[in-house]
């Protein structure tokens, strides 16, 4: 077997060892600024030698949904996860979509996996964890658990020693540092065919491109993508989403609270406003992000649709149908409406169920369109790429198997 086709894809077995990285947050800027700070010495090189696209990851531009694409190299219509969060209308409840449940396609990772390549994922945190490794034979954990790994569970034992670090907080920047580093010291003692790294957004949330403590995360992640180079593996880098500033000018969070707008247009009870953005990580983001769908009954979507359409801050608001086929969504898991909110804005639901207490301002935040702009940077020089086209973050695999090897 030289090649594995994955939901209508082909893909060339690796002939060297290749790693895929996801950068949560990466707001193509990021790399700029820090390059052009002196802090990326490597990827200073990779953009002069190998090659560096600009790339659109899927809408909503959320963790869950864009790793799935990622290792399936496929939009949402065709993988299910269409959100971190949805309103499951089967049992009418509201749930996390952290379950292999809501998974619809079989992911490249399993297919290599099944084709006699050694596979290693280490994500972040550990909500991503069971969907990409599902069906998965390997080697699977996340940072945010590395202390409970089993062989029987993660195919791997003993992460802590190995990597030389304790258990990061979940709110720090080490947390990302230990997806790294675990990839370097697993590439020097198992060298597995296959890699793919998935850090978290905690840094971007909190820290805008140039800033100093941006740049000394992006310096970390320059000197482990480093030591990978120098072991001989292809490495296509991309991201999830971007992220932007969510402010008034007074540094506030700029909110529209989109179920109590309803409420006072139709009235309470009629309406229920979804926001995928939602996960247990509320520090990052209070739960506020540029995405919201929305559940309402047929006779009351049109009016609805108009009155959003007219409201400052909004950039679109789109029919189930029309969501669907625009952003390549599965349609019977996004609401009777889909909307997407400025650059400089966020939603959320009711202003009482959202505690922004523990939030860490400035807000900085994602989930619209204004965040589908992401790096797509392989370290190869590939010839005869066609850059005019729209290249996707879940472009990153073919790229890396089938061209830079």
């Amino acid at each position: 077997m030289t090649a594995v086709t994955v939901n209508a894809r082909t893909y060339a077995l690796p002939s060297q060892p290749t790693v895929v990285v996801c950068v949560d947050g990466c707001e193509p800027d990021y790399i700029a600024q820090a390059v052009a700070g002196g802090h990326m010495p490597f990827m200073k090189r990779v953009l002069a030698e190998g090659t560096a696209l600009i790339a659109d990851c899927v809408v909503p531009s959320f963790t869950n949904p864009n790793n799935l694409s990622i290792v399936t190299g496929a939009p949402p219509s065709v993988h299910g996860i269409c959100g971190n969060y949805l309103f499951d209308a089967a049992s009418g409840t509201e749930v996390m979509m952290n379950d292999p449940k809501w998974l619809r396609a079989p992911t490249l990772l399993a297919a290599l996996a099944d084709a006699g390549k050694s596979v290693a994922v280490i994500t972040a945190k550990d909500k991503l964890r069971k969907l990409l490794g599902h069906k998965m034979t390997g080697i699977c954990f996340s940072s945010e658990k590395a202390d409970q790994v089993t062989q029987a569970e993660n195919g791997i034992d003993a992460v802590l020693p190995l990597v030389g670090m304790p258990v990061p907080s979940v709110y720090s920047a080490e947390l990302s540092e230990f997806v790294f580093v675990a990839g370097v010291k697993l590439m020097q003692t198992r060298r597995p065919d296959v890699m793919y790294l998935s850090t978290t957004d905690y840094i971007q949330h909190k820290h805008a491109p140039g800033e100093a403590t941006a740049n000394a995360f992006y310096a970390m992640m320059d000197r482990n993508l480093a030591a990978l180079d120098a072991m001989g593996c292809v490495i296509a880098l991309t991201a999830d989403h971007g992220m932007n500033a969510k402010t008034k000018l007074d540094a506030s969070p700029n909110v529209i609270f989109l179920q109590d707008l309803i409420d006072t247009w139709i009235g309470a009870e009629r309406a229920r406003v979804i926001l995928p953005i939602t996960d247990p990580y509320v520090v990052h983001h209070g739960a506020l992000g540029s995405f919201a769908t929305i559940y309402l009954a047929p006779e009351l979507v049109a009016d609805v649709a108009a009155r959003l359409a007219g409201t400052w801050g909004i950039e679109r608001v789109l029919t189930r149908a029309e969501a669907a086929a625009a952003y390549e969504l599965p349609a019977d898991r996004i609401g009777d409406l889909v909307v997407v909110s400025e650059r400089s804005v966020v939603m959320g639901t009711a202003k009482s169920r959202h505690d922004l207490s523990q939030l860490e301002l400035p807000l900085r935040s994602h989930g619209g369109v204004s965040e589908q702009r992401v790096p797509l940077i392989v370290n190869r020089r590939i010839s005869g790429l066609d850059c005019s086209r729209r290249w996707r973050n879940f472009d990153a695999f073919d790229i890396a198997l089938n061209l830079a090897q």
